[in-house]
């Protein structure tokens, strides 16, 4: 069964346990998941609301983009956990030969940079929409701001994992222009993710709400 179909119980069981998954990255995905999740209910709780008649519409249209991503994201849940596959079948492959040996590596080198490539995309359309999440928070149902500050932080959760996901697996790869390449990305969406949850968050103080 794949890991999006489980219920929560099951899900969280099976991480739980000595299973090598759903691990951190299928987690940073749900992460992500979530964030979009929380962001379309405070949209959704602000839809027919005549105090918020003025942004219905508009509500409607980032709920939608929300729940396209929220697709995605799920998706990778499952994704994350067999993008380690083909590395764990190259690890199978005979090594009894110097032509062997090379073919070992280079598909182990392989299989490694398809392991970044699941997080590294978690990592940048949870980035993405970040811009929807922050205006539904803004002008959604001010009844529901906790849930949008939830999903701020989910949000910046799911980043943050992907990338330390992608950053792990970038160590054992050899092929230095895609190693350069792929850790200037990570530390653009890094940086970019922390300054966001911090100065949304500064918006919405813990004292005083």
């Amino acid at each position: 069964m794949e890991l999006k179909n489980l219920t929560v119980t099951e899900f969280v069981d099976i991480t739980a346990s000595n299973a090598p998954a759903p691990g951190g990255g299928s987690v940073s995905a749900l992460a992500g998941t979530l964030a979009t999740a929380l962001s379309q209910m405070v949209a959704n709780l602000t839809i027919g609301k005549k105090k918020y008649q003025d942004v219905w519409e508009e509500m409607g249209v980032r709920a939608e983009t929300l729940k396209q991503a929220q697709a995605e994201l799920l998706a990778a849940v499952d994704k994350d956990s067999s993008a380690f596959d083909l590395y764990m079948e190259a690890l199978t492959l005979p090594k009894d030969t110097e032509e062997q040996i090379a073919a070992r590596k280079a598909a182990m080198e392989n299989g490694l940079k398809a392991a970044v490539a699941v997080p590294l995309s978690v990592a940048q359309k949870v980035l993405e929409v970040t811009p929807l999440l922050e205006v539904i928070l803004a002008q959604g149902n001010s009844n529901a701001v906790t849930d949008g500050l939830v999903s701020v932080m989910m949000a910046r959760t799911g980043v943050l994992g992907a990338i330390y996901n992608v950053r792990v697996n970038l160590a054992s790869i050899s092929d230095t222009a895609f190693v350069q390449e792929k850790e200037a990305i990570c530390a653009d969406i890094q940086e970019k993710i922390l300054a966001w949850e911090k100065r949304v968050l500064s918006l919405y103080p813990l004292t005083g709400m």
